[in-house]
């Protein structure tokens, strides 16, 4: 085969790995999806090929090129990590691209059985720890209910106790309820769904 197809097929398997694991980001609807860690795969294998090929017959050291990608895949990954209301999201898709690269760079130096197992067990773990979650966590939502009368203030924690509801804070506040709630992830939609119905005079100013 000739050389320069070699190379083509190491971009086409970085791609399509650095694809799979992005299109696992993209299912749960998280910050970076598959082109994103489409493009970090192809990109950090463009750069392998290019430190192993580009300078022949040159004094050079190719491990030079494969320490920059780690340090500048640092600054995407950044990116992609949000702080708000005191909790940081977006550190396991950042940490999905810092593997994305390094899958790229196996690919891109023709090390494909590492390649693929690397994507494989990324794959596999971030499959595993979603169902973990859905099924075994819990999830804390604040809503902050104003009532309709006043008058209706009193029997709001009556109202949660007949739901059995896990009620982590109670604060009344302005003429404003502010509720945290830890709902477990599997029942959390039907949960909601309860609680919407049976806030009859009371309206949600805000729910996250």
């Amino acid at each position: 085969m000739n050389i320069d197809w070699i190379l083509i097929l190491r971009l086409v398997i970085a791609g399509l790995l650095g694809g799979a694991i992005g299109l696992e980001r993209e299912i749960r609807a998280k910050e970076a999806g598959v082109r994103t860690h489409f493009i970090v795969a192809l990109g950090s294998a463009l750069f392998m090929i290019i430190s192993q090929y580009a300078f022949e017959g040159r004094q050079h050291d190719a491990a030079r090129v494969a320490a920059q990608v780690v340090s500048g895949i640092g600054f995407i990954g950044a990116g992609v990590i949000i702080f708000q209301r005191n909790v940081v999201r977006g550190v396991t898709t950042a940490a999905g691209l810092w593997v994305t690269a390094a899958v790229g760079m196996a690919s891109g130096g023709g090390m494909y059985p590492v390649a693929v197992t690397t994507t494989l067990l990324t794959v596999g773990v971030l499959e595993m720890m979603h169902f973990v979650n859905l099924h075994y966590t819990e999830k804390v939502v604040d809503i902050t209910l104003v009532p309709e009368k006043a008058a209706d203030l009193p029997k709001l924690p009556e109202r949660l106790k007949e739901y059995k509801m896990k009620i982590d804070n109670y604060s009344i506040a302005g003429g404003k309820v502010h509720l945290t709630l830890r709902l477990r992830q599997k029942d959390y939609l039907n949960t909601i769904q309860k609680i919407m119905s049976m806030l009859q005079g009371f309206s949600v100013e805000e729910m996250n």
